[in-house]
């Protein structure tokens, strides 16, 4: 048997061992955060929606998420992914003040940027226009 077959199973072991081993570790930590969830933490299901948990039922393995004030929905704990993580407030007031004062706007626009229209009525017209310079181009060459 050829060296070089056997060095490739090798590495094609040593690479499946790898992957199955993160995948049991993702899995092992998004299990323990299900069932380390507590009421008042702000979490996304699978299918995406976003809510806060008020009650997590135990006996039944379901948690009750509510997406705004009076609308609680019942969830497998299964089908939560993730918490979300309030943003931090950051001092963005600050930062845009600092934008306007320091120039004349806060405009990222440079003067020499291309005016681009606001609906497709133009390009009609540069259509046209084109179509005439050819054909004035094509008479001039056939003169």
């Amino acid at each position: 048997m050829d060296p070089t077959f056997l060095i490739l199973i090798a590495i094609l072991l040593v690479v499946m061992f790898f992957m199955s081993s993160r995948t049991r570790k993702q899995q092992r930590e998004a299990a323990e955060f299900r069932n380390n969830l507590t009421i008042g933490t702000k979490v996304m299901t699978a299918s995406g929606m976003i809510g806060t948990v008020v009650d997590v039922d135990e006996s039944t393995d379901q948690v009750t998420i509510e997406s705004f004030p009076g609308s609680p929905t019942t969830w497998l704990r299964a089908a939560i992914a993730k918490k979300i993580d309030e943003p931090v407030a950051d001092d963005d007031a600050a930062d845009e003040a600092d934008v306007t004062s320091n120039s004349e706007t806060a405009s990222t626009i440079t003067p020499d940027a291309n005016d681009v229209p606001d609906d497709l009525s133009g390009l009609d017209t540069a259509q046209r226009e084109y179509r005439e310079q050819q054909r004035r181009d094509a008479d001039a060459d056939g003169k």
